[in-house]
């Protein structure tokens, strides 16, 4: 790993960690101050509206202006959602800081990937960058979470106690200022020239290619999951009378195991072929989600969330690498901010729903409905397998 994308990885995790954070603390703030889960869902899906509908324009200007620009702004629009939450802990502050905290990383990691992805060469350089870089976010969703329960528990004059939370909120409003002094170094690539004497192709031209649709299928299925752990780990806790900091330990195993896997990737990356590992994640997460709600206990739930974490953590390297080799390099930031709009606008609906569902079937059925849409859609995954030539690399003109 060269000492520019370490730095990148420490950078994301920092401001990744204060969504991810905050993304912990406030549902539990709206719980202690007597909002029902269907209120928490759309707090939650809060956190992914913003990315909605700035991923497209974030992907095309990443395209135009490179790393820096992009990131500077994310990095106010962080400081300010979480500084917010510090000022005014209130529901519809704590939806303020949701949307800005959201935005924010959404639009940084479109930047950062599309950075990473032309500084790589070939399909297995591809996959061994995605890995590393994807270590972030599995360790800032350990960081975040964890640190924000412990303060919760601890920094106030009582667990679980206001001042807690806005130590907690005051500490992830810290993190995205180091982000940008790890950032502000990094050398820009020279910006890449599209063919002239053409039309300008629109997003949504990407989505006619069935490869494209299929990769994007899949990543929508395995995002879900993420969401459903992330929403009923914090319910299904506060119901069974587990503490914050336990909670958070919890949904950090699983960030520690994605981490873990995440690490071991680079180091067998020759050996992985992307459909296999996105099908096999996909059935390992089914099993796990129909297993899950039965674990009686806060130690047999943190057993089922380092298995999940080590299943999903080994996706998103195989989604951006395929991505990248799938699409032409004029357009990586446009399909990196198709992508995520096409998986938030997913993570806006789900927790609502998932509240929803949640008071009519349970939070048991959240998961194991889950669970079997996620193993029936498997085959999606499978029929990747034709979509790459030897090389790795399909032919771009076709996209």
């Amino acid at each position: 790993m060269s000492p520019e994308l370490a730095r990148l990885i420490l950078a994301q995790i920092c401001l990744h960690a204060c969504m991810a954070g905050t993304r912990m603390a406030a549902p539990l703030l709206a719980l202690r101050q007597g909002y029902s889960p269907a209120a928490v869902g759309v707090l939650l899906a809060l956190f992914a509206l913003t990315q909605v509908f700035l991923a497209l324009p974030a992907g095309r200007f990443a395209d135009r202006h490179g790393l820096r620009r992009p990131f500077s702004f994310s990095v106010v629009a962080a400081v300010a959602g979480a500084g917010a939450a510090v000022a005014f802990p209130v529901f519809p502050v704590l939806c303020l800081a949701a949307l800005l905290t959201g935005g924010a990383t959404g639009a940084a990691v479109i930047s950062l990937q599309r950075h990473v992805g032309r500084s790589a060469t070939g399909a297995l350089q591809l996959k061994q960058v995605f890995s590393w870089l994807s270590i972030g976010p599995a360790v800032s969703n350990f960081v975040g979470p964890f640190t924000a329960g412990l303060l919760i528990d601890h920094a106030g004059a009582e667990a679980g106690s206001l001042p807690g939370y806005r130590a907690a909120f005051l500490l992830m409003a810290v993190l995205p200022v180091a982000s940008w002094f790890l950032v502000r170094r990094t050398h820009e690539l020279p910006p890449v020239i599209a063919p002239g004497g053409a039309a300008q192709p629109k997003a949504w031209d990407l989505l006619r290619e069935p490869v494209f649709r299929r990769l994007m299928l899949v990543n929508w299925f395995l995002s879900s999951c993420w969401d459903v752990h992330t929403f009923v780990v914090p319910v299904l806790g506060f119901e069974r009378g587990i503490s914050a900091s336990v909670i958070g330990s919890i949904l950090g195993a699983f960030a520690v195991a994605a981490a873990l896997i995440r690490m071991l990737m680079p180091l067998v990356a020759a050996h992985l072929r992307e459909w296999r590992v996105l099908a096999g994640a996909m059935l390992a997460t089914a099993v796990l989600f129909g297993v899950y709600p039965l674990m009686p206990s806060a130690l047999t739930m943190g057993m089922c969330s380092v298995l999940l974490g080590f299943a999903l953590g080994t996706v998103q390297p195989m989604i951006m690498s395929m991505l990248h080799q799938i699409t032409p390099e004029a357009r990586h930031g446009e399909a990196l901010g198709l992508r995520l709009m096409a998986i938030n606008a997913s993570s806006v609906l789900m927790p609502m729903l998932f509240g929803s569902a949640g008071a009519l079937i349970g939070i048991a059925g959240v998961f194991w409905v889950t669970g079997a849409v996620v193993g029936a859609g498997s085959r999606a995954a499978w029929l990747l397998k034709d979509s790459l030539t030897p090389q790795g690399r399909q032919d771009p003109a076709k996209v």
